[in-house]
């Protein structure tokens, strides 16, 4: 057992006694190649799944609603199976949506949807006063309208 000595080096081999642990090295930066979007304009596999996302179904809820197996939806979700034209009617009426929202693409669907929000005026002016807002004054914001509707549904 080696003794420290006044300048923690070691009598012998002047080597310093003090163990240093290396920083570890940074990882490398895996760079994802950014996934082929098909240029057919047609995405009814994002539109289906954002559409699913956003009425809270999951895959066999809505095959359910179609009367379909779960894995004839997870297949329209990853691409791997395109709809027929009976399909699209019956997964429109699932989702209660147009036919048409699941042929647009994913910005104009997004814009349409804002604009159907924007149209009410409650919301329209909550827009205007929460764009001041900084991100802790939005969170209290958000938390307080929560406890107003937990509120209102336990009085109702």
């Amino acid at each position: 057992m080696q003794f420290r000595t006044a300048n923690a080096l070691c009598r012998r081999c002047h080597k310093s006694v003090v163990v240093q642990t290396p920083e570890p090295a940074p990882a490398p930066i895996a760079l994802v190649p950014a996934q082929p979007v098909p240029d057919n304009g047609l995405q009814v596999a994002a539109a289906v799944r954002d559409l699913r996302h956003v009425r809270n179904l999951s895959q066999r809820q809505l095959a359910a609603r179609m009367n379909v197996p779960r894995t004839y939806i997870s297949k329209i979700e990853n691409g791997k199976a395109m709809p027929t034209l009976s399909s699209l009617d019956r997964l429109a009426r699932a989702l209660e949506v147009d036919m048409s929202a699941l042929l647009r693409d994913a910005k104009t669907r997004h814009r349409d949807e804002a604009a159907v929000l924007m149209n009410d005026p409650f919301l329209a002016e909550i827009a205007a006063f929460t764009s001041k807002l900084d991100t802790l004054q939005r969170s209290i914001f958000l938390n307080h309208v929560r406890e107003l509707a937990a509120g209102h549904r336990r009085s109702a």
